[in-house]
């Protein structure tokens, strides 16, 4: 068992012995643990040479010495960062209060009068070394502590650093990288996006076990094609990073971003599995770009973003326009959500006209934003980008919640027959909740089924043509009517129409503006209203703008239209004073009827132009 090593240091011998016949008395132990084992010093200069030698846990130091006395051998013992925390008891005949408080001043830890009391000098002697023993536990604790932290933070330094999976460093570490090459002068380098195309199917069909395992096999293969220099890391879900240093223009690195892409020709096995990839590149050049990293790796997933958008296994070069029209993507989303918020969302109506006797007989509803800077906002604008976004859900069935309650309004006034037109994006119509939210809104506001017209695009149909025959059935079922939207733009089966319970087709304005003079899409409508008229469903014009489009419209049969010759898409207000014109002529009072065209207001006179809305509804 170690001693406790204590350091007396007394220029008088006989103190020295009284010291040791006391501390030895006592059995030379503190709690009958470990003895005491006593160096002894007789000045100062002795004492300093021999707290090396004996490594002291305790030192017992007079004051009265000749030389360096012990204020000034207790001030530069407590001044070496070794020795410091030793606790030092002064042993002193000094009495007066102020030689004490020079004593703790100097850095004693405790005193003891002489001549001294074997009582009291163990006493304080133990109480010390308890001290010291609670110092030393703390002291031994704080260091394995400190390499505990160390060693997790190691660790987390590597978390960070470097990713789990696939063992390549991870976002942040090529950030750090990135930006140690930059901050060094390194501007010739180069920045290669790769993202996984359809990754998300493989999650969703073959699981994640799988899904993770394809990850490993891309980021082997990428890596075996890694050059001395080359940084790879994995820097999201499914994308990695290459970056390529020296790299001063796009011809230093298409050999690499081919060499890259051919990573993806051959199958990857997973599972026994064979899986086949693709992925987009997104490249930016660090020669002429931002010299902050963060910005060339948002860059380089701009490019990305803009290869997806142009298909599977695409290549694109980074240039500042795209951040523009992403930073200004962002913002209309964030505008929208907004807006949304906000209820700058409003609904005009466009007249559905009966081509035969020019009666209204139903509405379209049609979204608009009303900007609390930019006045009326264009749907084309930010229908786009509420598609991609999801929000094209709630502020459909905003509209949708709108037009039921102006239709309920318009029946109040004298207008029952008419019905209301409702565009159904792909997304609604995809949702599980869609027919309860309808089945809802009518119940809120007493609108009967068969007056709400629902529009659905070809595409909705087509992605998933059993589910939408089921939804389809669901909602005719209730009376509900169903169009099919733009149709002949898109890629609908004939032999899926007959299957679907729908009421009617609108056939897309841009074979309306082409039909004037028997021009090329002239045979293209005479078909769908040749097959709707076989079909039994109403057919709508989009898009008339012209009277000979309205004459070779009603030429081949065509039952309803609308379109700026009639009117334009209007507030219910307004909507609602053209009704009253209309009710006016039909009780024969001579009031001129505004119709709103393509570029400017007209004043139709003549009663063959004048719209009614006395007609029964649309079926």
């Amino acid at each position: 068992m170690t001693p406790i090593a204590i350091l007396v240091i007394d220029d008088e011998s006989a103190n020295l012995e009284v010291i040791e016949t006391i501390l030895m008395t006592y059995d030379g132990k503190w709690n009958g643990s470990r003895p005491y084992q006593l160096h002894y010093a007789s000045d100062g200069q002795m004492a300093l040479d021999q707290l090396a030698i004996c490594k002291p846990d305790l030192i017992l130091l007079d004051v009265m010495m000749p030389g360096m006395d012990g204020i000034e051998v207790c001030q530069r013992i407590k001044a070496m960062p070794q020795w410091q925390t030793v606790p030092i008891i002064i042993t002193t005949a000094l009495t007066q209060k102020r030689d004490l408080a020079m004593c703790l001043a100097a850095g004693a830890d405790d005193f003891i009068s002489k001549p001294l009391s074997g009582i009291e000098l163990t006493a304080r002697v133990q109480s010390m070394l308890r001290i010291r023993d609670q110092q030393q536990r703390l002291e031994a604790f704080n260091t394995q502590l400190e390499a505990k932290v160390q060693e997790r933070t190691a660790e987390l330094r590597r978390l960070i650093v470097q990713d789990t999976l696939t063992g390549l460093p991870s976002r942040n570490g090529l950030v750090e990288t990135l930006s140690a090459k930059l901050e060094a002068g390194e501007t010739s380098l180069a920045l290669i996006f790769l993202d996984c195309d359809n990754f998300q199917l493989v999650n969703s069909s073959l699981g994640y076990g799988v899904g993770n395992q394809f990850l490993v096999a891309i980021a082997e293969r990428l890596d075996r094609h890694r050059q001395s220099g080359d940084f790879l890391a994995r820097v999201g879900e499914d994308k990695f990073c290459l970056l390529r240093p020296g790299a001063a223009t796009l011809a230093d690195i298409e050999p690499l971003i081919d060499t890259l892409q051919s990573c993806f020709d051959q199958p990857f096995a997973v599972k026994e599995l064979e899986i086949y990839a693709s992925a987009c590149v997104g490249v930016v050049l660090g020669n002429n770009q931002s010299q902050e990293a963060e910005v060339l790796l948002q860059a380089a997933d701009t490019a990305t973003y803009y290869a997806k958008k142009r298909g599977k296994g695409t290549v694109q070069i980074f240039d500042w326009s795209m951040h523009q029209a992403v930073f200004n993507r962002l913002t209309l989303e964030n505008d929208l959500q907004r807006a949304l918020e906000r209820q700058e969302f409003i609904t005009y109506y466009q007249p559905i006209v009966d081509l035969k006797t020019q009666q209204i007989a139903g509405v379209e509803a049609l979204v608009r934003w009303r900007h609390p800077e930019r006045g009326i906002v264009s749907p084309n604008e930010f229908i786009p980008c509420m598609e991609t976004t999801g929000l094209v859900v709630p502020v459909g069935m905003l509209v949708l919640q709108q037009a039921c309650e102006q239709l309920k309004r318009w029946h109040q006034q004298g207008h029952p027959h008419l019905t209301m037109s409702v565009n159904l994006s792909v997304r609604q119509f995809a949702c599980p909740n869609l027919v309860a939210d309808i089945d809802r809104v009518l119940t809120q506001t007493g609108i009967a089924p068969t007056y709400l017209r629902l529009e659905i695009t070809e595409s909705a149909i087509m992605d998933n043509a059993d589910a939408a025959i089921a939804v389809t059935q669901e909602l005719r079922s209730r009376g509900i009517q169903i169009s099919i939207d733009d149709f002949g733009t898109g890629y609908s089966s004939l032999g899926y129409l007959h299957r679907f319970p729908v009421n009617t087709l609108k056939i897309d304005r841009s074979f309306i503006a082409q039909m004037e003079d028997n021009g090329s899409d002239y045979p293209v409508v005479d078909s769908i209203i040749t097959l709707s008229q076989k079909l039994k469903l109403s057919v709508i014009a989009e898009g008339i703008e012209t009277i000979q489009q309205l004459e070779r419209l009603k030429e081949l049969g065509c039952e309803y239209g609308q379109g700026y010759f009639f009117s334009r898409p209007l507030p219910a207000e307004e909507l609602t004073q053209l009704f009253n014109y209309s009710k006016k002529a039909v009780e024969g009072i001579s009031t001129p009827l505004p119709i709103r065209c393509a570029t400017e207001i007209s004043i139709l006179t003549k009663p063959r132009h004048w719209l009614r809305a006395d007609k029964p509804q649309l079926t």
